[in-house]
């Protein structure tokens, strides 16, 4: 019945009028290609997608340098009826908190050229992907099947362009095979797709108990008692470049969210991989201008979401209590403390070894393995600083090895160490709640986060653009046209400029100087 199906039908293509105004199409609406930016790729099908039918996406082009990847799923809203403006920056969170609407995002490290990405759903509204027809993995629960789907894709970050396959239909998921496919994870990557998570509520719940005969109780290799923390598992010999001797008087804090145990000492923490949502950890003691940090992770092997938060706060860690202490750290933003945080890392094998310093002019630089990663963020040393972590998805378990204080650092005029260039995800660095109270802060972030309108953000230098004067260091979606006075760099549109001047303690993105004015800049 399926292929009859398929001998009537026509392939799908892209719908030539419902995308977003940086998506375009070639001559047959097959391929899609997002120009400028790194959203405002929004696209949907141009005609419904039948049960069991596979979407069949080919990676034609990846472009790194941005963090997340293409967002795929279905809505029940027939993009005819869409006017342009209707169709937002973002799947998630803007498409997804609406009513009717279902995508989450691909995980980055199946984003890689060439690669075919299926997904489909079944009769039980259950959504499926698989990439180049590997084993599928159950991705969503909970989809209205009772009327027409449409397939969603959003041309996001590191997806450049996409082109539509012709289609194929999946075979019937058993009870027998779902207990053996992959799920993705019930925590989500990113608050963008805690949005999706929460408004849909799919994992929370029906997946569990879809795939209840998946024994996860029995995965070989894990430790049945949380207390018995055994180093990291399959650990290399320690990576080149990481000093033979390290102090260890640094230890986590004693405060740490419920879903961690330490070890005797509280040299090591690891997660209770089953429920680990709330698994905040912190330093004992701030970390020292010039002072190296060096922690190992640790991980499961399963195809799990996410992986390890990194930040800095003014906030000490005995003032906490466990049950103010949230799942997602960007909920600390709010607080009248000082935090930053950082959570584009790399994905990161069991054993590997990172380190992180504080130098004297404010940038925290990170390096894994020994191999110097650039700069992460920059961070106000005027004031006691802790570091905290948090342990997610596939990362399960975090050691500290030790830390040792480094001579002082030159700094360049460029802003890194040696004159070397911003090569890490500086870019992908969420920024910072400078204000005085929880009411006047705001989360500010940058293209792997687009939540809010960035405001008193701290990025490094923009990479070089092709467009004529540069996207702006904030939206990344305009042009720059705005100069800061009284520093000079030139790095934000007027809309951008205007909202940072009025923020308390503004300072300019890239070398963090009070700003006295925003000046528009016109030219001939």
């Amino acid at each position: 019945e399926r292929r009859s199906v398929l001998t009537i039908t026509e392939p799908p293509r892209f719908h030539s009028q419902a995308k977003g105004k940086n998506v375009r199409l070639d001559a047959h609406s097959r391929k899609a290609t997002r120009r400028n930016s790194f959203c405002n790729g929004v696209t949907f099908t141009n005609r419904p997608i039948h049960l069991y039918e596979k979407v069949r996406l080919k990676l034609v082009a990846v472009h790194h340098g941005w963090s997340g990847a293409l967002r795929f799923g279905f809505t029940i809203h027939d993009p005819s009826q869409m006017s342009s403006d209707e169709i937002p920056k973002y799947a998630c969170p803007d498409l997804v908190t609406r009513p009717g609407y279902w995508a989450k995002a691909l995980p980055e490290r199946f984003a890689v050229r060439d690669n075919i990405l299926a997904f489909w759903v079944d009769r039980h509204g259950r959504v499926f992907y698989s990439i180049n027809d590997e084993e599928p993995i159950l991705f969503h629960c909970g989809i209205k099947v009772s009327g027409p789907l449409w397939a969603l894709i959003d041309i996001y970050g590191i997806t450049h362009e996409v082109q539509i396959l012709d289609s194929m239909f999946a075979e019937t998921m058993t009870t027998a095979r779902l207990s053996t496919a992959r799920l993705s994870t019930c925590l989500p990557q990113s608050n963008h797709d805690s949005a999706n998570f929460n408004n849909n509520e799919l994992e929370n719940n029906q997946v569990v108990a879809k795939i209840a005969n998946l024994n996860l109780s029995r995965v070989p290799g894990l430790a049945t008692d949380n207390h018995i923390i055994p180093c990291c598992p399959n650990r290399r010999q320690r990576a080149q470049g990481v000093p033979a001797f390290l102090d260890t008087d640094l230890r986590f804090h004693p405060t740490r969210g419920p879903d961690i145990t330490f070890s005797q000492d509280r040299m090591v923490a690891c997660t209770n991989w089953q429920e680990s949502n709330r698994t905040l950890v912190f330093s004992d003691r701030p970390l020292h201008i010039g002072e190296s940090l060096f922690v190992e992770v640790g991980h499961l092997g399963l195809p799990y979401y996410g992986a390890l938060s990194f930040g800095i706060t003014s906030c000490d860690p005995s003032t906490l209590r466990t049950n103010e202490l949230p799942a997602d750290p960007d909920f600390l933003l709010d607080r009248k403390e000082y935090w930053v945080v950082y959570r584009a890392f790399p994905v990161l094998n069991s054993g590997d070894i990172l380190s992180f310093m504080v130098l004297p002019n404010g940038e925290v630089h990170h390096g894994v393995n020994g191999a110097s990663r650039g700069m992460l963020m920059c961070v106000d040393t005027s004031q006691s600083l802790w570091v905290f972590f948090t342990i997610h998805g596939v990362i399960n378990q975090l050691k500290i090895l030790g830390t040792v204080q480094s001579s002082p650092v030159t700094v360049s005029p460029s802003g890194s160490p040696g004159g070397s260039q911003y090569d890490s995800d500086s870019d992908m660095a969420f920024s910072v709640n400078r204000s005085s109270s929880a009411s006047e802060s705001s989360l500010v972030t940058a293209p792997s986060s687009p939540l809010s309108p960035p405001i008193s953000p701290v990025f490094p230098p923009p990479e070089p653009s092709s467009s004529k004067n540069g996207e702006c260091t904030v939206c990344f979606d305009s042009e720059v046209d705005t100069v800061i006075y009284t520093c000079g760099h030139m790095c934000l549109c007027n809309t951008c400029g205007l909202k940072l001047k009025k923020q308390l303690n503004a300072c300019c993105p890239i070398c963090r100087r009070v700003i006295k004015d925003v000046i528009k800049i016109y030219r001939p």
